[in-house]
């Protein structure tokens, strides 16, 4: 990826769209068929856009789809969608929702931004940024891009962070959110609870105690501060294990890749021996870590 494009990504795809090329499109017809090159909007044919793999967005709306669908027939589409060429198609890289909306509404051409993306890093580093700037993803949806950018491609926290514009403390506490069990992980999809609840859920002494407060928080609409609260004082009477064999190295493992936000390596020697292996990818992803660790040994 060039200087130039690595330093706009930061600041949304909008960056990377010439102000001429920002222009609303309500007709069709004003736009001209696709005759070659990149940084143009052209007319193109809905059948030829092939799916983003890369799509964090995973939850759509049928409701919305359709009401969406009968607003783009009657006014146009004001935003064209984003799409890079692949061989004779063309593959989506921001606008998924559009794009559906359109194909239920039963048309057979769309405006579509035309962009040079020559990585797969970056079709995710740009589906996940324009979807975070149009507010379109749920918790869960982020924490999982994040995730993918992360492990797919081998980059850290801290690089994720500055990709998408963000603190790496955001970053690290939406990776958390992968950590709480799937019916809870549901009721963030479903906005049943906020990020603020969530995170205060995470503080909780496992599943069972975290399961417990959620449904007190959707029985019974607990307020953030409330959940706080109710999370110190439970996390002041801390569960432990019954005896040495209570947690097993493969536990211990996910526990500490968890806690840490790195990968973590145990091995075994025998006798009950073995030796902990951390990775770290900078000098101030080595920093995060001893102070995570710290940080619980003065608890």
């Amino acid at each position: 990826m060039s200087t130039q494009r690595k330093s706009v990504l930061g600041r949304g795809l909008s960056a990377l769209i010439p102000k001429a090329a920002q222009k609303e499109v309500s007709i069709y017809g004003e736009v001209a068929q696709d005759r070659g090159g990149v940084g143009i909007i052209a007319s193109i044919e809905i059948e030829r856009v092939r799916p983003n793999p890369y799509q964090p967005r995973t939850d759509f709306d049928p409701k919305s789809l359709d009401e969406l669908g009968r607003s783009i027939v009657e006014k146009g589409l004001i935003q064209p969608i984003t799409v890079r060429r692949v061989d004779e198609q063309y593959q989506l890289v921001s606008g998924e929702r559009r794009l559906r909306a359109a194909q239920r509404a039963g048309l057979a051409l769309i405006p579509a931004y035309i962009v040079d993306v020559k990585s797969e890093t970056e079709l995710l580093e740009l589906a996940l940024v324009e979807n975070i700037q149009r507010e379109e993803l749920n918790p869960i949806e982020i924490a999982h891009a994040y995730q993918r950018l992360i492990g797919e491609f081998n980059i850290t926290q801290e690089e994720v962070a500055r990709k998408v514009g963000k603190d790496r403390s955001t970053v690290a506490n939406f990776l958390r959110l992968l950590k709480l069990p799937e019916r809870i992980k549901e009721g963030l999809r479903s906005s049943r609870l906020t990020m603020g609840h969530a995170r205060a859920l995470l503080g909780l002494n496992g599943e069972k105690e975290q399961l417990q407060l959620y449904e007190k928080i959707v029985g019974g609409g607990l307020n953030v501060r409330t959940v706080e609260r109710t999370a110190r004082s439970r996390k002041s009477r801390p569960s432990r294990p019954h005896g040495h064999h209570g947690v097993s190295a493969h536990n211990a493992e996910e526990q500490l890749k968890r806690t840490l936000g790195t990968k973590v390596k145990i091995r075994g020697k025998g006798g009950g021996r073995g030796e902990i292996i951390i990775e770290y990818f900078s000098a101030e992803d080595l920093e995060r870590i001893l102070e995570l660790i710290l940080e619980k040994r003065h608890r």
